[in-house]
């Protein structure tokens, strides 16, 4: 198993903020499956303010760059994609275009 931790804004905005969380808490059953079918085992998402962690673990068979190319092919995880983006804004740290960070663990107890 492997873990990795990354960041994302969402706009500062408390209505969207709201909505945002709303969709987390029932996200649609075909973004569950894509997500598990891919090798996450488990998702977390917190929130700080606007900045949003998330610790994904993941099995043997992940890999981002199949993760990418399977979303990529699939028309609903696409319409979930330009949705959320409604609600989100890159961190400052974000190249171009790029949406969740990988942060770089700095500590482990």
């Amino acid at each position: 198993m492997s873990r990795y931790a990354l960041a994302l804004d969402l706009v500062d905005d408390p209505k969207l903020i709201t909505e945002y969380e709303n969709y987390h808490q029932n996200i649609w059953p075909e973004i569950k499956e894509s997500i598990v079918t891919q090798g996450v085992t488990n998702m977390e998402i917190y929130r700080a303010g606007n900045r949003l962690f998330m610790i994904m673990e993941v099995n043997e068979t992940f890999s981002f760059d199949k993760k990418s190319a399977a979303d990529a092919a699939n028309p609903k995880v696409q319409e979930w994609e330009q949705l959320m983006w409604k609600y989100q804004q890159a961190i400052p740290a974000a190249k171009p275009g790029e949406k969740w960070v990988m942060m770089d663990q700095i500590f482990q107890l």
